[in-house]
């Protein structure tokens, strides 16, 4: 893959305007009596005063259509081509052919297109694995000030909602300031048209601030437990002790349950036989709690754990029903085997793969945060997808689950006590998900194991199985691109649990 070289020159802001005020002048000051003054209070609730009128912005940042694309095209030839020098004859290149390409122009209150940026996956033959970069930015002469800067940051905002992981620009040094001002970092120099630039990068955060909210007190909230016993800190399931009985529990959202009962009910039975997948466990059977409003309530909520204990095979054992509260769930499955596989069971120079099932869809309502992939699944699917790590018997195994995918695998490093490099690129992923949401989700059925070099996963039929990291020394997890280089996802350990205690385990 080429290494990308876009600037995010901005031309015209040598000599800034004042920003254009709409809406008309400040109203004079007019001396009012007292009683004049209280009246007009009392007319006025929110305390507002309306005698001075409010100002509007001069221009509006929009997705451009095919005559804004022309204009921000026009705009670049005559900065960049024209007056900069920068480029010969003419600035175009095959970011500009990629059908994926982004421009955003802002319009002033007449309509003309007073700036624009370009934004793109970083290689534009090839596949989008999360890397875009922003260039092209340009602003007319007499632009209101902070335009430029107003287009960085939407610049910025359309690229995380693309799901993009990585975000960078080659900027003219002598704006790299501005660019540092709105949080860009740099990361080194170049030269375009013999001209110095400063390349940057956006730091994009969604990653740890998903494993921060769904992990990160974990280790205060649960000190002083000795959870799974030795070796099995941070588990998904708990052996059982004296016992080939491994047991799990999870509860779903109140707020899922209330909005998609039946939903509610398949994913209760769903994630607590990825967990005890996860150990290698057979399950045996589960039991359910259920909090509903009504009877009614309760048959929708019941119904989707019916109908994915069918699928699955594993029966419901029992529970407790409770009518007139508000809504909510919490499954326990039971599980076996006499050789659980821990999340603490990895070590440095281990192989990282990922087994995930990348057929089905989003969720109906739940799009950029569950995957469904097990409705339409037969229960013999189902059941050779969730033995995989029983089969595989690999040195250490989670199931990917609320912290998404490369929380999830800070979780596992952080038991085994190291760190690890996920390949960006090399991940399995359905083309509708974009890299950000499936690192982000909750993918349906997805194991990540880690084991030494060679040593393959066993088949798990509808699922798709890849190497994409290893474990390596320190804590944390770095994303790895295509050109070779490191980004922070997580910077260190998800729950503070710490490292589990696994005999025979060299760190």
């Amino acid at each position: 893959m080429r290494a990308p070289t876009p600037e995010m020159a901005i031309s015209g802001l040598q000599n800034p305007q004042k920003m254009a005020i709409f809406g008309g002048p400040d109203a004079p000051e007019m001396a009012m009596s007292a009683e004049a003054e209280r009246a007009s209070l009392d007319r006025n609730v929110l305390l507002v005063d309306f005698r001075t009128p409010p100002t509007t912005g001069s221009w509006q940042v929009e997705e451009a259509d095919a005559a804004g694309a022309a204009a921000h095209r026009a705009l670049r030839q005559a900065a960049f081509v024209e007056a900069q020098g920068l480029f010969a004859g003419t600035d175009l290149d095959a970011t500009d052919d990629d059908p994926r390409a982004v421009t955003l122009v802002a319009r002033g209150t007449s309509g003309a297109v007073l700036g624009g940026v370009r934004l793109a996956p970083a290689d534009p033959g090839g596949p989008d694995v999360g890397w875009w970069t922003g260039s092209r930015l340009v602003v007319t002469p007499d632009a209101p000030r902070g335009l430029g800067a107003a287009l960085v940051t939407a610049a910025c905002a359309r690229a995380e909602q693309a799901g993009v992981l990585r975000f960078d620009a080659t900027v003219q040094q002598r704006y790299a300031g501005l660019f540092g001002r709105l949080g860009w970092q740099p990361t080194g120099t170049a030269e375009i048209g013999g001209r110095p630039h400063t390349t940057m990068t956006w730091p994009i955060g969604r990653i740890a601030a998903l494993a921060a909210a769904t992990k990160q007190p974990l280790g205060d909230l649960l000190g002083g437990f000795h959870l799974g016993g030795a070796g099995y800190v941070g588990d998904d399931g708990a052996p059982v002790p004296g016992t080939d009985v491994i047991a799990a529990c999870d509860a779903i959202l109140p707020s899922m349950v209330e909005r998609d009962p039946g939903w509610a009910g398949w994913c209760g039975v769903l994630v607590n036989v990825n967990d005890l997948s996860a150990m290698g466990a057979a399950p045996l059977g589960l039991l359910d709690a259920v909090g509903a409003r009504d009877a009614s309530f309760a048959a929708r909520v019941l119904a989707g754990l019916r109908e994915a204990s069918r699928a699955w095979g594993v029966p419901v054992l029992g529970g407790h029903t409770q009518l007139g509260v508000p809504a909510s769930l919490s499954v326990t499955a039971l599980g076996r085997t006499d050789r659980p596989v821990p999340a603490g069971g990895g070590r440095p120079g281990q192989h990282v793969s990922l087994t995930a099932d990348l057929g089905g869809g989003w969720r109906r309502g739940h799009t950029g945060r569950q995957w469904d992939s097990t409705s339409t699944r037969t229960t013999a699917e189902l059941q050779l997808m969730g033995s995989v790590v029983a089969r595989t018997a690999p040195a250490a195994a989670k199931d990917v689950s609320m912290a998404g995918l490369v929380g999830t695998l800070g979780m596992l490093a952080e038991a085994s006590g190291c760190g690890a490099v996920l390949d960006v690129a090399a991940v399995p992923r359905p083309p509708a998900a974009s890299v950000g949401d499936w690192a982000t989700c909750f993918p349906g059925t997805a194991f990540l194991t880690t084991d030494a070099p060679g040593r393959a996963v066993a088949p798990a039929g509808p699922a798709t199985s890849a190497v994409c990291g290893e474990l390596v020394a320190g804590s944390g997890v770095q994303l790895r691109w295509p050109d070779g280089s490191l980004t922070p996802a997580v910077p260190g350990p998800v729950t503070g649990l710490g490292c589990a205690d696994t005999p025979g385990v060299t760190r």
